[in-house]
């Protein structure tokens, strides 16, 4: 039994709530979708269920491969539990397929594929708007240490591995996807926050059409239609 409690904190698409019996934090995942640091906004119903039901497969999944991460249970279709952590305030972006903002800000060929994984990082931060920053940024801003940093690149990169597996084996090529990490129990470096349509880039294999948020931000069509489509896939995989 797991019952809510105190309201932690309320993002752009989730809610965290205390648990009254102290078990870990309740994520309870809202039907808001943004773009452009928050600048577009909307309501899409079943969203939330949705990413709730994507991120428990794959966090599962990724489990199951022997990536230490926060989930523990899916508790209804709009909500799971997770393990108690100290959010560090960096979003780690691994890129496999130049698209967006890389190709505005370097020049880069819109679709050219990257020989290996491209690591960067964003300061999570609202205010500054989530600024790329380097890893003497992070020593600087005191966000993670060098070893914790050492930890949360290689954890990236083996997600990074194990997601591209998956996805291939359903139709579609992960483009690019945001991680988030926290400090756990006995300072342990733990996978966080949520893996979905939301927050990664999916192009379905055959037709190349976006199976993720960038409908949105493009307003390309039915958004929801994108994320129906990977969750059935990765429900007829399991």
């Amino acid at each position: 039994m797991v019952t809510k409690g105190k309201l932690l904190y309320e993002g752009k698409a989730k809610i965290i709530y205390e648990t009254v019996e102290g078990k870990g934090y309740l994520v309870h995942f809202k039907d808001t979708i943004t773009a452009g640091n928050g600048e577009k906004k909307a309501e899409v119903p079943k969203k939330g269920e949705i990413n709730n039901q994507i991120s428990s497969l794959i966090f599962s999944y990724l489990k199951d491969k022997g990536v230490e991460n926060h989930y523990i249970s899916q508790l209804s279709t709009r909500e799971m539990l997770v393990e108690k952590v100290g959010i560090i305030p960096l979003e780690v972006v691994v890129r496999n397929v130049a698209t967006g903002s890389i190709c505005r800000r370097l020049g880069i060929k819109e679709k050219k594929v990257f020989s290996n994984p491209l690591v960067e990082y964003y300061y999570k931060n609202d205010s500054l708007g989530d600024p790329l920053i380097c890893e003497n940024h992070i020593e600087l801003l005191e966000l993670a240490t060098k070893s914790q940093l050492e930890g949360i690149k290689a954890i990236a990169l083996q997600v990074n591995a194990l997601l591209t597996e998956l996805f291939e084996s359903i139709g579609i090529i992960l483009v690019d996807f945001k991680l988030e990490f926290g400090i756990g129990e006995g300072n342990r470096i733990i996978l966080a926050d949520e893996i979905s349509p939301d927050t990664c880039r999916l192009w379905d294999m055959e037709s190349g059409a976006s199976l993720d948020k960038d409908v949105f931000r493009k307003g390309q069509g039915d958004v929801l239609q994108g994320y129906t489509e990977v969750l059935n896939r990765l429900k007829g995989r399991s």
